[in-house]
């Protein structure tokens, strides 16, 4: 075979082959040779026909099999000879024309992973924000769990709403007499005096009935989210369909058994355990963020651009997929175009990050065994049907790429573990809020919120963008942690630690802490006028 180098600029390289006709002929011959002794055709004894007739019959598809495989040999042997590292799957193309009988050219075309001085990681220094658990959160998870087992009971319909009932209603929000986008809905319920609406709607509810129809009156504030809507009078429409009373059981002993726990004492631990977790989850993301950008600061060099398109490629999937999902999709979406080159240069800071990650793994011993692979691999086999698992195992141990890309973020945390021990690291104390500020000062961008009455404007923080650091945008929360920058480029990871099995019980109280988180969290059904077009939150961790 032989070999012309036709391209050797930065990163990109080509080549051609020419494979002998002489050389296919031979494998054809070989192959030939192999299957004769199972060939059975009439006339002839088992393994007694002619090669010329086995020729005849199958020469199609061994000569198609016999080019293949020397198109693949050849092609390793030009990366192992040229001791070449792919970025991406070499591009292969064969001469038009080829007849066989011939010699075959093939043009081959790949970009190479740069060759990367030494990483420096002497000299990292780093601050942890701790957080400590206090009662007072506790007694609000405690709270929220006992707020998920209220049990509703309708009042009878001579009942007048008074502070603390639930009202449940339907509206449709005007201005200037015309219901604007978002402010129509059904079934909202809504705790008087609860603070969740806008000021003056809920204080318009007491003494209301059920089956009354009524018409509240409200004035958006000047700093409101939405642009027509600001300082604008407004009007809902509402007709009350039921007015329930909330009886909110108190988190105690009896509580806490009922839960299937010895008592308030086990129940409160459990969560402190909980919000333990959450809290160094909290912190590691801030350090981590801390950690990447250090590195980033200190080395530059030029990333093969087929990784920053496939990398950019799904940030903007994701990114098409939620403006595709706003109130106004064409507004959206012509938002996300006037800011694509930041996107771009995200896609390549997060490659850049993976191919430094994965030096310094290497050069430093970092690698995932074979036990962790296999248990990370039956991790991931759960998310499947049974009937589907083994084929997942399967498929991931014939396809090297699925193998290196379910372990490359895993394979990230060890390298992070590993830098975290290398780094000098001073400890502070805040609050939950500092920490949660200082992330989110540097996510880069607002948070999308739902706008209308249900918003009392004590959280500007979902308003007003956060100071941009440049450029910190990652698309699709999947920065959480920028290495999941170019994840495939990395060849190690780790699987994620099995938390140790909990009682039932606990489970169930875990799960009703989640169940209140996210009803805190996602608002229902509410006279709201959604923020359009909101901003994506792109963070890059």
């Amino acid at each position: 075979m032989q070999t012309v180098e036709t391209l050797n600029e930065g990163l990109k390289r080509a080549y051609t082959l020419t494979i002998p006709a002489k050389d296919i002929d031979a494998r054809v011959d070989k192959e030939v040779a192999s299957i004769a002794p199972q060939i059975r055709m009439p006339g002839f004894r088992p393994g007694k026909v002619p090669a010329n007739l086995i020729r005849k019959m199958h020469g199609e598809r061994l000569q198609a099999d016999a080019l293949n495989n020397s198109i693949q040999e050849g092609v390793q042997k030009l990366l192992s000879d040229n001791r070449l590292r792919p970025a991406m799957q070499p591009s292969v193309e064969l001469n038009e024309g080829f007849e066989f009988g011939k010699d075959a050219e093939v043009k081959v075309a790949l970009e190479v992973l740069p060759e990367i001085a030494a990483p420096s990681i002497e000299g990292l220094k780093l601050e942890r924000l701790t957080v400590e658990v206090t009662d007072a959160a506790i007694d609000e998870a405690a709270g929220r769990i006992a707020a998920q087992q209220s049990a509703y009971e309708e009042f009878p319909a001579s009942h007048k709403a008074k502070k603390g009932d639930v009202v449940v209603l339907d509206f449709v929000g005007k201005v200037d007499g015309v219901a604007f986008d978002g402010g129509t809905g059904e079934g909202m319920k809504v705790e008087i005096g609860s603070g969740n609406l806008i000021p003056g709607f809920e204080d318009q509810l007491v003494g209301v009935k059920k089956d009354e129809e009524k018409v509240v009156n409200v004035t958006f504030p000047e700093d409101y989210g939405v642009d027509t809507l600001k300082g604008k009078a407004a009007t809902f429409d509402i007709k009350v369909t039921a007015i329930l009373d909330s009886s909110k059981p108190k988190a105690d002993d009896e509580f806490a058994k009922g839960l299937g726990l010895e008592g308030i004492e086990q129940l409160r631990e459990l969560l402190k355990g909980q919000i333990e977790q959450e809290h160094n989850g909290l912190t590691r993301t801030h350090m981590k963020r801390k950690l990447l950008d250090q590195l980033a600061q200190a080395h530059d060099f030029d990333v093969p651009p087929s990784m920053v398109e496939a990398e950019f490629q799904q940030i903007w999937a994701q990114l098409e997929h939620e403006a595709s999902h706003e109130e106004d999709p064409e507004a959206a979406k012509a938002e996300l175009e006037a800011e694509k080159e930041d996107y771009r240069a995200i896609a390549v800071r997060r490659v850049r990050l993976g191919l430094l990650l994965s030096e310094i793994g290497q050069a430093n011993g970092v690698e995932v065994s074979a036990q962790e692979m296999q248990r990370l691999v039956m991790q991931a086999a759960q998310q499947y049907r049974p009937q589907d698992r083994e084929r997942f195992v399967q498929y991931i141990q014939n396809e090297p790429m699925a193998a290196a890309q379910l372990r490359a973020p895993l394979y990230e945390d060890k390298v992070v573990d590993f830098l975290f021990g290398k780094a000098e690291i001073t400890d502070r104390a805040v609050s939950k809020e500092e920490l949660e500020a200082a992330i989110e000062a540097e996510d880069g961008d607002v948070k999308p919120h739902v706008h209308g009455p249900d918003c009392n404007h004590d959280h500007d923080h979902d308003h007003k963008p956060a100071k941009k650091a440049a450029p910190k945008k990652a698309a699709a929360k999947k920065a959480d942690d920028a290495g999941e920058t170019a994840a495939e480029v990395c060849e190690e990871a780790k699987p994620a630690k099995k938390a140790p099995a909990k009682k039932a019980a606990a489970k169930k109280a875990d799960a009703a802490e989640n169940d209140g988180a996210e009803a805190e969290a996602a608002p229902a059904k509410k006279p709201a006028a959604k923020k359009a077009p909101a901003k994506k939150a792109a963070k890059e961790d």
